[in-house]
């Protein structure tokens, strides 16, 4: 059961265009340089942390944002689904999802600086 709600999730993943492919790109070339900027400065195991709170924080509000949308078929908040000729179209995430990404990189920056 999990493992199909899974696979869905990375289809509906693998298929939007709620993101632009820069974006996709700058957030994961930051993320690794600041992984490995933090394992520079502070050693494995805060580095670890520092993605660990990243990893949950992100779980989270992307199970978060599943629920509210029914499974992506419903708006809620910047995620917008219109329908157009019987198909769903997604239109691009809004200002609400850009910053609960500023959030949580923010969030896990300040719990290793507090360790």
């Amino acid at each position: 059961m999990v493992g199909k709600e899974i696979k869905k999730d990375i289809e509906f993943l693998k298929n939007h265009t709620l993101q632009p492919t820069w974006w996709i790109k700058v957030k994961v070339f930051l993320l690794i340089a600041s992984l490995l900027v933090l394992y520079s400065i502070f050693g494995i195991i805060k580095a670890i942390i520092w993605i660990s709170v990243i990893l949950v924080c992100a779980t989270f509000f992307h199970l978060t944002y599943r629920i509210k949308t029914d499974t992506y078929t419903k708006s809620w908040m910047d995620f917008k689904v219109k329908e157009k000729n019987g198909k769903q179209i997604y239109e691009r995430i809004g200002l609400f999802y850009y910053s609960l990404v500023m959030l949580i990189f923010l969030a896990a920056t300040l719990v290793l600086l507090l360790l």
